[in-house]
């Protein structure tokens, strides 16, 4: 009888700690983005990570939206085995320029079907993207994730700094300005072109110096032995008329 509150208190010590795993493990299980920041300005291949929460059902598609304030002009996912990807285009209503060239439309959707992912499991859908935008420190991706009960789970609010999480978070992509390192590789590669350029035409000059001076002397080599022929050619003249 004395092991009796013992015993309560350790099933309702067990229950709590049960009803916390289960509460927090919605909010740890949704879509989110690996790597979570890249640099601004350039270019990065971006997993979006699909965990399967439920215990009772498979997920059967994804739909990745992408921002249309930020357009991408390069998207181009990586194929999953088991899965079929649908790219969606839509046109901008402010173009945008890349490369010198001026892009009208860009994706604005990517969607997965075919594949399942299992209780239990994830998978992930790699994405090649840039040029990613300089006047922005974040990107959020709205994801809808669907299972084979037909629900839809929408990852769409987009964190807040300085708030809680949401109870549906999109993933987001934070973006970092460009590193010094990055900056210094490209200006020190620019003036190690230009160094190679300008000693290479100092060697060429060089050597087209040093050709010329060696013609001169054998130039000058050349005509004193003509000379000192002319003169042998007299002398040994005089000697046989004497």
């Amino acid at each position: 009888m004395k092991s009796t509150p013992r015993r309560r208190l350790a099933v309702v010590g067990a229950l709590a700690a049960t009803s916390v795993v289960l509460c927090a493990g919605p909010a740890l299980a949704h879509v989110s983005v690996d790597p979570e920041q890249a640099e601004q300005g350039g270019y990065s291949v971006v997993n979006f990570k699909v965990p399967n929460e439920r215990d009772d059902a498979a997920t059967t598609k994804l739909e990745v939206n992408l921002p249309t304030d930020h357009p991408l002009a390069s998207v181009m996912p990586q194929p999953v085995p088991g899965w079929d990807v649908k790219v969606t285009k839509s046109k901008l209503d402010k173009p945008i320029e890349m490369h010198g060239e001026k892009i009208t439309e860009a994706v604005t959707k990517i969607t997965w079907t075919g594949g399942k992912v299992e209780t239990g499991e994830f998978q992930q859908f790699p994405v090649s993207m840039g040029q990613l935008p300089e006047d922005t420190d974040q990107i959020a991706f709205k994801a809808l994730q669907t299972y084979d009960d037909k629900e839809v789970v929408r990852w769409i609010e987009e964190p807040k700094e300085g708030q809680p999480e949401p109870e549906n978070p999109a993933p987001v992509l934070k973006l970092t300005p460009a590193s010094a390192e990055h900056s210094d590789a490209k200006g020190g590669a620019a003036g190690s072109a230009e160094k190679a350029s300008a000693e290479d035409g100092g060697s060429k000059d060089a050597e087209a110096s040093g050709t010329d001076s060696t013609a001169r002397v054998l130039g000058v080599v050349g005509i004193v032995a003509g000379v000192a022929g002319v003169a042998f050619g007299v002398l040994a003249g005089r000697r046989r008329s004497a």
